[in-house]
């Protein structure tokens, strides 16, 4: 399998953090370009009952940049000058911008944590990282802590 594009997803949970570890080993060892994405999800108030009610289409700017800037605290300064990549904000169904980025890329490897962050996020994450597996139309290495 030839792998020249691989997508890594993250929600900068611990779990994200192996993702990009296994990714950006995967991308020197490939000499692949490496694309670092993370999906804001829509705002949705379960208090909200009115379905007329319509929330914004795009996310705070501001709120846009502080991801664009977390994204290279947290992984752009790791990233050898070896390594092409590029890290990516979008906003929507997370799972749904995923496959799309992945499709737009043509991607040969997508590489996804097993579980998200804690809580809601945890079972979140984690059906994002299952519906990637079924409908991505690339390889998917789902990774996870080893167990101590």
């Amino acid at each position: 399998m030839a792998v020249s594009q691989i997508v890594c997803c993250t929600d900068f949970s611990d779990h994200a953090e192996i993702a990009f570890e296994t990714a950006l080993d995967l991308a020197q060892r490939y000499h692949a370009k490496l694309f670092v994405i993370h999906v804001l999800p829509p705002v949705v108030n379960p208090m909200l009952t009115d379905t007329e009610l319509i929330l914004p289409e795009h996310p705070d700017e501001n709120l846009v940049v502080s991801l664009n800037e977390r994204m290279q605290d947290v992984y752009g300064n790791r990233i050898p000058d070896t390594v092409d990549v590029e890290l990516v904000v979008r906003h929507g169904h997370v799972s749904t911008e995923i496959i799309r980025f992945i499709e737009e890329t043509d991607a040969d490897l997508a590489v996804v944590g097993a579980f998200g962050l804690s809580g809601m996020g945890l079972v979140l994450f984690g059906s994002v990282a299952k519906r990637i597996s079924h409908k991505a139309p690339c390889s998917v290495m789902i990774v996870r802590h080893k167990k101590a």
